[in-house]
């Protein structure tokens, strides 16, 4: 699989209004494209990603690869950490 960052596919979420997260657990969410930390709420959430939406992922250069597995993600800016006083 070519480089980038892999996310397990079953944390590659799709909301009800077309926006593609990833689920980094503890309430916190990464729009794919934008790569914006989002707030989602359960009822937001519509599916898992499907083949499809990887592909249109691919295409537009989001993703490297994928599989039933795992999705190997482009340029994600890092997750905001809290740092020690």
């Amino acid at each position: 699989m070519p480089g980038g960052t892999p996310v397990d596919r079953q944390w590659v979420l799709v909301l009800k209004d077309g926006t593609i997260v990833i689920d980094w657990g503890d309430g916190l969410y990464q729009d794919v494209r934008s790569g914006d930390f989002v707030k989602v709420l359960e009822k937001d959430i519509s599916h898992h990603i499907l083949n499809e939406e990887l592909t249109w992922l691919v295409k537009i250069g989001r993703v490297g690869d994928f599989n039933n597995h795992v999705v190997m993600l482009h340029s994600l800016p890092e997750r905001p950490q809290r740092t020690i006083d």
